[in-house]
């Protein structure tokens, strides 16, 4: 599911973030002056080696008016990492100076059964309370972060934003799958079948309860739900359009 190029990050991240976001008021410097720019790289959220993220923390900040925003790489969930959205991440700092942007990786999935559903989706909501306990520390504002996520990524984004809806203030996403029973049965790749019988024990004759939780389509049924945008490309070959369409 790995099918948008870096340059197509690097754009609609940038692009869909920064629009689709309200602008923050300048920061407030502290007492000691406004605190500089840091980068944290492979911050552990867990101990699984793979339960770490890069932090990347604007100049200025504090924990008033330094919003965050959540990025989720896909691939599957059975690989990607968070270094697939580095070439974004200097442009989405000049588009959204006062947020603190948040690259997260997650156990993966392996086909042996290791790692499978809803491994990710718990280590996304770890790193998700790792940010809220590390506000202090970091000097941002942890409440109504915006989420984003490509392809597998989005899906968890999804997941993450309609489970917190009175956490998020958005949830951006490209090519997302958002029903995986109809992923199984329409499948682009007839490589999906094992990959989601083992991802998801079984098919959605034997584990429908499985492919309905790790569905983001069944959680869209409530007013309540954080702003959310789209981008689908019509000739995706990974995740169908219809995904999207829903």
């Amino acid at each position: 599911m790995k099918v948008i190029n870096r340059f197509y990050y690097l754009f609609f991240i940038a692009i869909t973030i920064s629009s689709f976001l309200a602008c923050n008021k300048k920061n407030i410097a502290s007492n000691n002056g406004p605190l500089p720019a840091q980068t944290l790289m492979n911050v552990a959220y867990g101990n699984d080696p793979l339960q770490k993220m890069d932090v990347y923390l604007p100049a200025g900040r504090d924990t008033l008016h330094t919003k965050v925003s959540i990025l989720i790489h896909g691939d599957v969930w059975t690989s990607g990492d968070k270094t697939d959205f580095d070439t974004a991440i200097q442009t989405l700092q000049s588009s959204l100076p006062n947020f603190a942007l948040c690259n997260i990786n997650y156990r993966l999935a392996a086909i042996q059964g290791s790692n499978l559903w809803p491994a990710q989706l718990s280590d996304i909501n770890s790193a998700f309370q790792f940010l809220q306990q590390q506000q202090s520390r970091y000097a941002i504002n942890t409440n109504q972060p915006a989420v984003f996520g490509a392809s597998a990524g989005a899906q968890l984004a999804l997941i993450l934003g309609y489970t917190h809806t009175d956490k998020f203030k958005a949830v951006i996403e490209l090519s997302g799958p958002t029903d995986l029973a109809a992923l199984y049965y329409y499948a682009p790749n007839p490589l999906y079948l094992s990959l989601l019988s083992v991802f998801l024990n079984g098919t959605p004759a034997t584990s429908m309860p499985a492919y309905i939780s790790i569905s983001p389509l069944y959680l869209a049924n409530t007013n309540k739900l954080p702003p959310t945008i789209i981008f689908h490309g019509t000739a995706d070959d990974a995740v169908p359009i219809s995904q999207s369409d829903s």
